[in-house]
């Protein structure tokens, strides 16, 4: 091969063609062995890269250093690149993100004790019924549900519970 790659740089046309020929022939194998049976596929990808790569880059070959030398320093490089870019990287779609990232709670931590210090001012099952409600987003009917009172019953108990607060706190420093 290496006479035919000498006689293409020096213009030989014909050289060049069987050289191409020559090396698709020994590139297949070469890919093939080096593949796994789920990308044995992908070898005739790799030789037209590579004969892509022998074109293009031609001129930088030292003649008098070994064909086959050059010839396989440019192969691995594409079965490099094929590795790389097949490989198996675990991937989590954005919106399951939520195990992933730790919320930063830190700023409100101050909110949330105030808040629990004003609802121990009211009976247990009012300042549940208002956290449930007003905080953690459930509606009233869970809420009562989760105390086993009627709804009715639980939003009474939910505006006491405020009006209370309000009276307490609303006032400025009464």
């Amino acid at each position: 091969m290496r006479g035919l790659m000498l006689a293409s740089l020096d213009g030989d046309a014909a050289a060049y063609r069987v050289l191409l020929a020559d090396l698709t022939r020994y590139l297949r194998p070469w890919f093939a062995r080096r593949l796994s049976a789920a990308h044995v596929s992908h070898a005739e990808d790799l030789v037209q890269e590579t004969l892509l790569a022998v074109h293009s880059r031609r001129m930088t070959y030292d003649r008098s250093r070994p064909f086959t030398a050059w010839l396989h320093a440019i192969a691995h490089h594409k079965f490099v690149d094929h590795v790389r870019r097949h490989a198996i990287r675990p991937t989590v779609p954005l919106d399951d993100d939520a195990p992933i990232f730790a919320s930063d709670d830190s700023a409100h931590a101050a909110d949330r004790r105030d808040v629990e210090a004003v609802l121990a001012t009211v009976p247990d099952r009012t300042a549940d019924l208002i956290r449930q409600t007003k905080l953690e987003g459930a509606s009233v009917a869970e809420a009562a549900a989760r105390h086993g009172m009627t709804e009715t019953a639980a939003k009474v108990s939910i505006h006491r519970g405020l009006k209370s607060l309000m009276g307490r706190f609303a006032g400025g420093g009464k």
